[in-house]
């Protein structure tokens, strides 16, 4: 199982990288979203893909399994999807002004490669 969830982080990682390097404001926007979701994948590969019980006081298991990196991860996908939000409004603001989502058409660049 940890093979396979590796491959799928690298995958994510891959494709959010090819995303942030297009010169498309919203391929970028697209690409920090999926990034986000590789590290939250990525946390929870490395903290352990183990069965077991829900840490309970009152209930006696053989094993528990760790609550600290699913809050972590619960709490950075709310960030994220702030984050993601915040982007999205600041792009439409900025297609609105410029027109354009190019990234070279909005540095001032003419982009004649």
């Amino acid at each position: 199982m940890e093979i396979i969830m590796a491959v799928v982080v690298g995958i994510l990682f891959t494709s959010a990288v090819y995303l942030m390097l297009s010169k498309s404001l919203l391929r970028i926007i697209i690409g920090t979203a999926l990034l986000s979701h590789g590290a939250h994948l990525l946390i929870l590969s490395v903290s352990g893909l183990k069965g077991g019980a829900a840490p309970l006081l009152g209930e006696h298991a053989e094993s528990y399994v760790d609550p600290l990196p699913q809050a972590l991860i619960l709490t950075a996908i709310v960030i994220s999807f702030g984050v993601t939000a915040f982007f999205l409004v600041l792009a439409y603001r900025a297609y609105q002004e410029l027109g354009t989502d190019n990234m070279d058409q909005m540095r001032g660049n003419e982009g004649n490669d």
